[in-house]
């Protein structure tokens, strides 16, 4: 019974997965200043759906004074330390800094968005070599926890064409260990993809 359980609960992940994945993909069709075309998304290639990349972190709140986040095009962005979060991945304790954006705080679109920029052991290996993004909202800490997904990292613009300004994410979210889920490396030349 418990096998069954277990299975169902992998389909489930998997579904909500793909779905998740679906929807990020159409998102580079209808965004204004996107890297990507049609064309293009075959070539964005993922970890399968992995449930034990998905935890429940400590949240703490920061109350830190906003900084200039240094970009790869040499633009600074203005952050403010909002958080950290403290989990165990695959038994060992790990910390991520979580960020807002106080350009993206004064949307009312954007008004809960936080950010969790990293680097892993995966980086210009199988994942893109600047590192991967998480987001996040302010609701979706609950009693200082939240659910961190990993199978939602995502690769910055960068990833795919020159012309972005993305953050670098800073030494304090670079992981010691290989994160074996969410987005790998664009399967296409990085020069190519927006010539067509």
């Amino acid at each position: 019974m418990l096998l069954l359980g277990s299975f169902a609960f992998a389909q489930d992940f998997k579904q909500e997965t793909d779905k998740y994945r679906k929807k990020y993909k159409e998102e580079f069709l209808h965004a204004a200043n996107s890297p990507l075309k049609a064309v293009d998304l075959p070539f964005l290639q993922f970890y399968e759906p992995d449930s034990s990349f998905r935890v429940v972190a400590k949240f703490e709140k920061s109350r830190g004074q906003s900084f200039e986040m240094p970009t790869y095009s040499g633009v600074n962005k203005t952050y403010v330390k909002y958080g950290k979060l403290k989990f165990r991945l695959h038994g060992r304790k790990q910390t991520l800094t979580v960020y807002r954006s106080l350009s993206l705080q004064s949307l009312a679109k954007y008004k809960d968005y936080l950010f969790i920029p990293f680097k892993d052991k995966t980086n210009g290996d199988e994942s893109y070599g600047g590192g991967r993004y998480i987001d996040l909202k302010t609701t979706d800490i609950k009693n200082n926890t939240l659910i961190l997904d990993f199978n939602k990292a995502y690769n910055p613009y960068c990833a795919y064409s020159d012309g972005y300004n993305c953050p670098i994410p800073p030494s304090p979210n670079h992981l010691p260990v290989a994160i074996l889920a969410g987005e790998k490396k664009f399967g296409k030349d990085h020069q190519q993809a927006t010539l067509k």
